[in-house]
């Protein structure tokens, strides 16, 4: 039986992103809905499985379930890194620890593999480590790219929103401590991106220069 969305029948909504829903399932799965057309989720629970048959932390999925609007994954228990953060779990530098290590440990998977939205939301930390979720954006590409993206997300919000800047300064100082893979053309790359990115509001992308700015200020 759908639902009032026009999909199949889920639980409570248990999440929401800027392009997505999350709904329950029951305790051990979940659905991820794309409100906008974005995401294909087929692809996506590919790539997943692809992932994890290297070792990497993603949610299980079932793609026998799931379609190009409809992910059906793994049900993770655990607070996203920001929550985390916010809660004093974990500290700046070490969520700029985390994220760089997830990266490190991506781009050593074969095939190119990049996230392209690797950042503190789309990390969950669980009773067996960090997980990454929401590869809408992933596609085979240059690690340097991966690292600007990441850097970007991040600068964006120390230079937009006064009541975390110094603490995302922490976190984007944390993640590109040496040895850091990114590119000035990585860099580059990234702010063009997040500039054609649709999910941007105004003040995002006008504060997209001084992201800039400030993520060459830790290259230099």
């Amino acid at each position: 039986m759908a639902d009032a969305t026009g999909g199949r029948a889920v639980g409570r909504l248990i999440g929401s992103g800027r392009a997505s829903d999350v709904y329950e399932i029951d305790e051990a799965w979940v659905l991820r809905r794309d409100r906008e057309g974005y995401a294909d989720g087929l692809a996506e629970a590919t790539l997943m499985e692809r992932l994890r048959a290297h070792g990497y932390p993603v949610p299980r999925v079932r793609p026998a379930d799931s379609s190009r609007a409809e992910l059906v994954m793994e049900r993770l228990y655990g607070p996203t890194m920001l929550e985390a953060f916010v809660a004093g779990r974990i500290d700046a530098r070490e969520s700029g620890d985390i994220l760089a290590r997830l990266l490190r440990q991506l781009h050593a998977v074969p095939g190119r593999v990049v996230h392209l939205d690797l950042h503190p939301e789309n990390v969950m930390l669980t009773a067996d480590g960090p997980y990454v979720i929401d590869w809408a954006n992933a596609e085979e590409g240059d690690p340097g790219l991966d690292w600007g993206m990441s850097a970007v997300i991040l600068a964006q919000v120390a230079v937009t929103d006064e009541q975390f800047a110094a603490p995302v300064r922490a976190t984007l100082a944390s993640l590109l401590a040496d040895p850091s893979d990114l590119t000035g053309e990585g860099l580059t790359e990234a702010r063009r991106r997040r500039a054609a990115n649709p999910t941007m509001s105004v003040r995002e992308v006008e504060a997209l220069g001084e992201a800039e700015e400030l993520i060459r200020s830790f290259m230099a």
